[in-house]
């Protein structure tokens, strides 16, 4: 028998093996545990079944901007009012958004399914403000409701105090949106407005357009239903979605994303991480 010491020839034999078997990847190495999210709060869930197959700090309260406005539209459906009706942009929905940037002026008048579309697809907040406070009651009736509607969807760790989510006293846990999530999933007009990529509406006769605050629904590569961003310095980026990954629907609820892009990067890290995985090896990991 030869060894590798006996002879030149045979020694660089062995070192190129050592350095192929080094380059090599190992075979049946074993997918990462947990994906690597910068996210503070994550869940996520398989809505097929139930499972939660991922989940960090998933049950503590935090404050979630706009994804506020999730539950803004589900109680502006159930309330039924008309759709097509012109609201008008008033001097109190600019006071009570002031020092957030809006391209509604006092004065316009947009049908309520516009200020729902701008509202959910590019996180309008006088849109929002305008739907709460043309709610019967006003915007005090308006946030009751919304905390109505919370409890009735099991959301125990939730507090709404105004429907565009500027305000820090808007609170939920990863676990109570997911159900939010799926609430609203279940909404043909949510699902078409949160995911569209571009509106134009006609402001004192000046066309004005609207884009989706989500880059991810203008990638071709994914499969969103329902999606919404947020941010606010209290709640750092937020963003929570339901979208087919690898055949299987499911929601993912991101909190506290620093940086403006970490939010979908964690987005597609967690998307990548589903698919290193075979479907039988997912499993739920909480810390």
């Amino acid at each position: 028998m030869i060894s590798c010491r006996t002879t030149l020839f045979a020694s660089l034999l062995c070192l190129f093996a050592g350095l192929t078997a080094a380059a090599a990847p190992a075979k049946g190495k074993k997918a990462a545990s947990t994906p690597d999210v910068r996210s503070r709060a994550v869940l996520v869930l398989d809505r097929s079944t139930g499972a939660v197959v991922y989940s960090r700090h998933a049950n503590t309260a935090a404050p979630i901007a706009s994804i506020t406005k999730l539950m803004t539209a589900l109680v502006v459906l159930d309330g039924q009012q008309p759709l097509d009706e012109l609201v008008e942009i008033v001097a109190a929905d600019k006071a009570r958004t002031q020092g957030n940037p809006s391209r509604l002026p006092v004065g316009a008048k947009l049908t309520r399914r516009d200020l729902l579309n701008l509202a959910l697809m590019s996180s309008e907040n006088r849109a929002a403000q305008a739907l709460g406070r043309s709610y019967p009651g006003g915007e005090s009736a308006f946030v009751r409701t919304m905390n109505t509607k919370a409890r009735a969807l099991g959301m125990t760790q939730t507090r709404f105090v105004d429907p565009t989510g500027l305000s820090g006293g808007n609170v939920a846990s990863a676990s109570d949106l997911a159900k939010l999530v799926t609430a609203a999933g279940k909404s043909a007009v949510i699902r078409e407005f949160s995911t569209s990529d571009k509106l134009a509406v006609t402001v004192a006769r000046q066309k004005l357009e609207f884009h989706n605050t989500n880059p991810l629904v203008r990638d071709p590569t994914w499969e969103i239903a329902l999606q919404k961003t947020g941010h606010i310095a209290l709640a750092g980026q937020c963003l929570v979605l339901q979208a087919q990954i690898d055949g299987r629907p499911m929601v993912i609820v991101l909190l506290n994303s620093v940086g403006k892009y970490t939010r979908v990067a964690d987005a597609r890290r967690i998307r990548q991480w589903m698919g290193s995985r075979s479907s039988g090896a997912l499993t739920a990991s909480t810390r």
